[in-house]
């Protein structure tokens, strides 16, 4: 269903505090920035900024683009024939291909990236996404393989899909620390996940293939 007016300007709205939100972060430090003077300069009330973000955190890690639900998400999107981990790896390359937001490879992250890790509660929150993108990717697939509580065998594996997936957002991190440009972080990029799928043996490779189509909703 096309997007509506009303719907198209909330969209607007929140892509603007957050992106004014970066803008002060960036310049000042997380931690020397208030809410009400990123509503002050995205021109709109602090009950607002809060109307869209829960936390001040969110205006860095949004929800939509920094989900608990992201690999899972990923997972039960997959296609018939493809296994958990071919799902990941083939939205990684898409989106590291597309020098994608969620890569970090847009413009101007690495300034972004130096704020965030001079934010203490920042670079917690992305331990502890990460934890809880493992945590909820072990749910789905001990759901979809029919695993006992008790079987390992769904957490070692979103284990090993989460770990490759942090890995490529340290290569990130790292080459654009280093300066690096875009298409070369890319190219890298797209050769540490080609290692990464030569790596991983046939039992990760081949666990979890989707053999029906998902039911829609």
């Amino acid at each position: 269903m096309p997007e509506g007016l009303r719907e198209r300007k909330k969209r607007q709205t929140r892509r603007r505090i957050s992106d004014v939100a970066l803008g002060l972060f960036v310049a000042h430090g997380f931690d020397g920035v208030t809410i009400a003077q990123v509503a002050e300069a995205a021109e709109v009330s602090v009950n607002t900024v809060y109307n869209y973000f829960s936390c001040k955190e969110e205006l860095v890690l949004p929800p939509e683009e920094a989900s608990p639900q992201r690999l899972a998400d990923i997972v039960r999107q997959r296609p018939v024939g493809q296994s958990a981990v071919g799902a990941v790896l083939t939205r990684l390359r898409d989106e590291v291909r597309g020098r994608d937001r969620a890569v970090g490879l847009s413009a101007g992250f690495g300034r972004v990236l130096e704020m965030m890790r001079a934010a203490p509660t920042l670079t917690a929150r992305l331990e502890d996404l990460g934890r809880e993108m493992t945590e909820a990717l072990a749910l789905v697939l001990a759901e979809e393989t029919g695993a006992e509580r008790d079987d390992p065998l769904p957490r070692a594996v979103a284990w090993q899909i989460g770990s490759l997936h942090a890995l490529v957002y340290a290569e990130v991190g790292r080459r654009t620390t280093a300066g690096e440009s875009a298409d070369a972080i890319s190219a890298a990029l797209l050769e540490l996940l080609d290692t990464i799928e030569t790596l991983l043996g046939e039992r990760i490779l081949t666990y979890a293939v989707r053999k029906d189509a998902p039911c829609s909703e």
